[in-house]
């Protein structure tokens, strides 16, 4: 990539300067304004020229500046399985992606994030290994109704439940009933439920039927997840939704023939929202070769066809915004030898390259910045909660941007990777959108492939504290 072209004055703590440019992202357009910043804090957007002369100014030229992505969808594994990906090897690769706030997924760390003490136990583990902010999300599993309260109470800004086998044996999956009790204490507190919407009944008819066919067959892996099993999942959620009036957002939306069920529950009223991810939005089922398991993740990439839908649903507005499902583990783990996607390790980690390959295929149809900083930072942070903290350019805001190059490309190299395995589908990918710097609080906490503070600077996230 090449080297950030942004000036000094060289900002290692926060400053008062201002920050301007030919195409600043905010209120809804893009254009030339200044941003300024003090102690941190966005205090005024202004016209470009507007700027004292004894304002310290980073002129950026005709970089895009965005407010810093906000991913909703991480999953980061420490404490317990720190091998797979950890707190200070995930926001490395998020502040060089041009992400500044991320919230953790409650499962793959031991203990799973389904009680205070396991918070807690988060909490130490990333204490002094942040490189940009981190929420987190609580778990919703049998048996933890109890808990759902205190976790609330103690910070956490929604929780996620699985209505299939998540993986892991720490994070059980919900039934119905259990799902049922669960939203109706989530709906008196007011926290969202994030779900994986997968049923298991379709999954397991399914998996019987291809048992004894080729294991490294992409089109015998997409049939063992079949689409019925995304819709029914997202039937029950909507109508659980009906009858507790709780904040239901599906995630990872994969299945395009689900959208006319989420159409129907938002004419109705209903709170729902949903999510997908780059690889839905930039793979496709045709374009995987038999043993590429470094595409295996659930729900499945399906076919390109189903992908146009996806695009033509963001534009829409049926789908509220992109997250990147960040899941990595263990190379041996993504059975790259075998080839075999049914005993793979499903996940793409993506953290480090979720806006150039957004960007790739926004651009490609009609979408601008100002889309795509609705989609990854406004729509996430209102998810969780962080409106008016994160995920715009306004006064009173964390001054969190993302300074990017949308005409500049380069060609992925896992060795310049951040997260901890750098095993990607996207190697070698050519993509354009370039992330010169990325500011965190008004520190520049990457600068061209250079991490220029002395350390973390990043910092828990909850609801009750700024």
């Amino acid at each position: 990539m090449p080297p950030s072209p942004l000036a000094q004055p060289d900002l290692a703590g926060p400053a008062d300067f201002a920050l301007r440019g030919r195409r600043v992202v905010e209120g809804g357009g893009m254009g030339p304004a200044a941003v300024h910043v003090r102690d941190g804090i966005i205090i005024a957007v202004t016209a470009y020229e507007d700027v004292p002369l004894a304002t310290p100014r980073i002129d950026v030229g005709d970089a895009v500046v965005m407010p810093g992505l906000v991913d909703t969808h991480v999953h980061i594994n420490e404490p317990g399985r720190a091998e797979w990906e950890g707190f200070h090897t995930a926001t490395r690769a998020a502040a060089a992606g041009g992400v500044t706030t991320l919230v953790d997924m409650p499962l793959n760390s031991i203990p799973a994030t389904t009680n205070v003490v396991a918070l807690a136990a988060k909490l130490a583990a990333a204490r002094g290994r942040l490189h940009v902010d981190v929420g987190f999300w609580g778990g919703v599993v049998p048996g933890n109704d109890e808990q759902l309260e205190p976790l609330w109470d103690a910070g956490v800004l929604g929780f996620k439940c699985f209505l299939s086998p998540s993986g892991v044996d720490e994070f059980a999956s919900v039934d119905e009933a259990e799902l049922r009790t669960a939203l109706s204490a989530l709906a008196r507190l007011g926290a969202p439920l994030l779900a994986h919407a997968e049923l298991p009944e379709p999954l397991a008819r399914a998996a019987l039927a291809v048992a004894e066919l080729d294991p490294r067959s992409y089109a015998v892996y997409l049939a063992s997840r079949p689409r019925q099993a995304e819709q029914q999942a997202i039937e029950l959620l909507v109508r659980l939704c009906r009858e507790t009036g709780a904040r239901i957002h599906v995630v990872h939306l994969a299945d395009a023939d689900a959208l006319p069920l989420l159409r129907t529950a938002r004419a109705e009223g209903l709170p729902v929202t949903v999510e997908t991810c780059p690889h839905y939005l930039h793979f496709a089922a045709e374009g995987i070769a038999d043993g590429a398991t470094d595409h295996k993740c659930a729900p499945p990439i399906r076919e390109a066809e189903n992908r146009e839908r996806l695009w033509d649903a963001l534009g829409a507005g049926d789908i509220d915004l992109i997250v990147t499902d960040h899941s990595p583990c263990p190379p041996e783990m993504k059975g790259l030898d075998t080839g075999e996607f049914l005993s793979a390790w499903g996940g793409i980690a993506s953290l480090q390259l979720t806006l150039p390959v957004t960007w790739k295929g926004a651009r490609a149809r009609g979408y601008t910045p100002v889309q795509m900083a609705e989609w990854m930072c406004a729509a996430p942070a209102r998810l969780a909660g962080l409106e008016g903290r994160k995920g715009c350019i306004a006064p009173g805001c964390d001054a969190d941007f993302v300074v990017w190059h949308p005409e500049q490309e380069f060609v992925v190299d896992p060795a310049r990777l951040h997260h901890r395995h750098p095993v990607t589908p996207y190697a070698g990918a050519t993509l354009p959108g370039v992330v010169a710097a990325t500011y965190l609080r008004g520190r520049r906490i990457y600068d061209g492939g250079r991490f220029p503070n002395e350390g973390p600077t990043g910092r828990t996230l909850s609801r009750h504290t700024r």
